[in-house]
């Protein structure tokens, strides 16, 4: 049987690199898509996730970019799977449906509400309240290996970094085997992080979620919606730029910056969130592994 992420993750001789694209809405995305992941085969990623809409259309396009990357690929493929607008029958007929196309890895996650980031939770009539609950029907539905997420900054819902620890022991307790955060922009986070989980008694494997910074106003709105802060000194660092083409290269720098500080101070591995596109996050590899 093949080796499981969370399997991987307990080598610790060797960082985990991953990576993170959306499943896309025409032929030209699929091409860019497929594209990608084959540029980035080359460098022998660990697994690829593919992002999870709500919606049947977005849903089955989802199915689709984990069987492609599965069933072409020699890279191991992990799909996620969120509570929003979906009914226990609708999840489980999405794990029915990844199984089929051979995935068996999960990401958890309770999902933005349908109004978006910073509207109310609001749960189906017939669905779950929140992702300890989808972890414990992943579990039960099959033979999976299920991740969730993690929150260096503090999950924007409550600002609670004691909270998101007891709820990230909770995951644990319910069958989750690793976490990746959302995406952060300084090591201190990330390493607070471990100390507050190492006090709330959660053992999971943390792997830090990368985002390279190719376009200031894109990564600023992402920082917003997940709460993430973005430091006055890299937006100075970025503010020097005088063309796209430099912001990509000092984006790229203050990647790489982050990547090295992490993997010295011990981080299992890097998750980048590609947006699709493999020249940065290659580039990043190039320069963090030769």
């Amino acid at each position: 049987m093949p080796i499981t992420i969370a399997e991987r993750l307990r080598d610790s001789a060797r960082a985990t690199m991953s990576f993170e694209f959306f499943p896309p809405k025409d032929e030209a995305g699929q091409a860019q898509l497929r594209l990608a992941i084959k540029e980035l085969e080359m460098r022998h990623p660990d697994f690829i996730s593919v992002t999870y809409g709500a919606s049947g259309s977005t849903r089955s396009r989802t199915i689709a970019a984990t069987e492609f990357i599965a069933k072409e690929t020699s890279i191991s493929t992990m799909g996620h799977l969120t509570c929003v607008s979906q009914s226990v029958d609708e999840l489980r007929g999405a794990l029915d449906a990844y199984l089929a196309v051979g995935v068996n890895h999960i990401l958890a996650l309770r999902g933005d509400p349908p109004g978006g980031p910073t509207a109310p939770w609001e749960k189906h009539p017939h669905g779950l309240n929140n992702a300890t609950e989808l972890v414990r029907l992943v579990k039960a539905s099959g033979n999976f290996c299920v991740g969730v997420a993690a929150f260096p900054d503090a999950h924007p819902d409550n600002h609670d970094f004691a909270l998101d620890a007891r709820i990230l022991r909770e995951k644990q307790e319910a069958g989750a085997e690793f976490g990746i955060t959302q995406l952060f922009f300084g090591a201190e986070k990330y390493f607070r992080l471990l100390q507050r989980l190492d006090a709330a008694g959660c053992t999971l494997p943390i792997i830090p979620g990368i985002m390279p910074i190719a376009n200031v106003g894109q990564v600023e709105r992402f920082a917003t919606l997940s709460g993430a802060e973005f430091p006055a000194g890299l937006l100075a660092r970025l503010d020097t730029a005088q063309s796209p083409g430099e912001v990509r290269a000092i984006g790229l720098d203050i990647a790489t910056e982050l990547c090295q500080e992490l993997l010295a101070g011990g981080a299992p591995g890097l998750h980048f969130f590609t947006q699709n596109r493999s020249k940065t996050t290659t580039a990043i590899m190039r320069r963090l592994l030769g």
